[in-house]
């Protein structure tokens, strides 16, 4: 049986992401030479993470938030961490992916986004100071990171669609928790964050969306990494 990915979102035909994700995993498992499937969960589906994604070999949280349930969405990070199941998260997915973090790592129980909770007390997701609504942007990986393993090199141009990020009031917060910011803006805003392997065999999420790079017929090195991640992966 070939590893399945499960796409943990809400789908919908409008969001370009979400048209484009099946075929980066179509291109990144022909240039791998592998074979994996992948599966829509939403988030309203999940209440009991270990019961519902029980099957799946890795977890992709996937763009367009606020989600229909934001728990569905914490539980399937929280559940794909803890039983070491490859973890990808891409710009709502890579929001989610730190909001679940910093409450299970960083002691920051009320962590939330100003997306769906302006008034929270602990929002270490809060509107960018300028929206990378279908924008591009160079990018800087950190030395040593997975992230510059995978691409190769030291800078990458990606896409976006988001216009909320990481407040850097909580940065050095979550990296004494032991995340590692490792993506970085021509204003060294923080683009993507992964743990060390150490802590986790594959958890990685970027605010830009690696995906995008299937609509140049590209497999995205990211997706290969995820591709490889989950065929190496044993239920």
């Amino acid at each position: 049986m070939n590893p399945a990915i499960a796409l943990v979102g809400d789908f919908s035909p409008d969001v370009t992401a979400h048209r484009v994700i099946p075929r980066a995993l179509e291109l990144a498992s022909q240039a791998e030479g592998v074979r994996v499937t992948w599966t829509w969960v939403s988030t309203a589906s999940i209440r009991d993470a270990a019961r519902d994604l029980a099957g799946f070999a890795a977890v992709w949280v996937v763009p367009a938030s606020p989600y229909a349930s934001m728990a569905g969405a914490l539980a399937a990070i929280r559940w794909a961490r803890e039983t070491k199941r490859p973890l990808f998260g891409s710009c709502g997915g890579f929001q989610h992916l730190l909001i679940e973090f910093a409450r299970s790592h960083a002691g920051l129980a009320a962590a939330d986004t100003a997306e769906t909770h302006p008034d929270g007390t602990e929002l270490i997701i809060t509107p960018l100071a300028c929206s990378l609504v279908e924008q591009t942007s160079p990018l800087r990986f950190a030395a040593g990171s997975r992230l510059r393993a995978i691409y190769g090199r030291d800078t990458a141009t990606e896409g976006f669609h988001c216009r909320y990020g990481v407040n850097a009031a909580y940065r050095a917060r979550l990296e004494a928790a032991g995340l590692c910011f490792t993506a970085f803006d021509e204003n060294d805003e923080v683009r993507a964050a992964e743990l060390s392997a150490d802590m986790h065999p594959f958890f990685i999420g970027t605010l830009f969306q690696p995906e995008r790079a299937a609509l140049r017929g590209e497999a995205p090195p990211l997706v290969r990494a995820l591709v490889r991640a989950t065929t190496n992966f044993t239920l």
